[in-house]
């Protein structure tokens, strides 16, 4: 009869998260990750299966976490201006954090070592698109209750908000102050009309 989970997997799962966010995907070694999760080679093989495959378990708990608090704060607002400015607001929440690396885990997966594995590079695309149309439709939304102009481009809009976020994130690796990042991204949305 095979035995059940002797460790707390979500716990597990949220510490290898946060080596994989800190460390990224090919900088973490498996050894590593048991180390992290307090559990054995066989327990990791039996319970995980492989690096890939926990590393695409902990995006998702990474998604239903970090992102999830990004994506309250941008449908959460009556104003979908307001919306777009409390997700920075929460981005740069999560940056003051000292717990939290600077790279957003899902932006550090944007890179060759995660893109070339399929199984992840589908994960990650198929995310980053269903946030991107679920933000395209709040902007659509806003427009047609004239909150935004008509000659508004909410597929552009998106585009360039989530290009500036990856961006963001990758300057925040380099130096970080809170107060400067607030004024680049006030200037970023009011030339946007956000």
């Amino acid at each position: 009869m095979p035995r059940g989970i002797e460790f707390d997997y979500e716990k597990a799962i949220d510490r290898a998260t946060r080596l994989f966010w800190k460390k990224g995907y090919s900088n973490t070694s498996t050894r590593e990750l048991q180390k992290v999760m307090r559990i054995g080679y066989g327990s990791f093989y039996n319970t995980v299966k492989s690096k890939k495959k926990l590393y695409l378990e902990c995006l998702k708990h990474y998604l239903d976490t970090v992102v999830r608090k990004r994506g309250n704060a941008l449908f959460s607002e009556p104003s979908v201006k307001l919306g777009v400015r409390a997700l920075f607001s929460t981005i740069l929440d999560e940056l003051d954090d000292p717990k939290s690396p600077r790279l957003c885990l899902v932006a550090g997966s944007v890179s060759s070592d995660v893109l070339e594995i399929s199984e992840l590079r589908r994960f990650i695309s198929s995310q980053i698109a269903g946030f991107e149309d679920s933000f395209v439709e709040r902007l659509k939304s806003a427009q047609a209750a004239g909150e935004l102009p008509k000659q508004f481009e909410p597929n552009v809009v998106v585009q360039i908000i989530g290009i500036y976020i990856h961006g963001l994130f990758r300057t925040a690796l380099i130096a970080y102050d809170r107060k400067q990042f607030e004024r680049q991204i006030d200037v970023f949305l009011t030339g946007l009309g956000l």
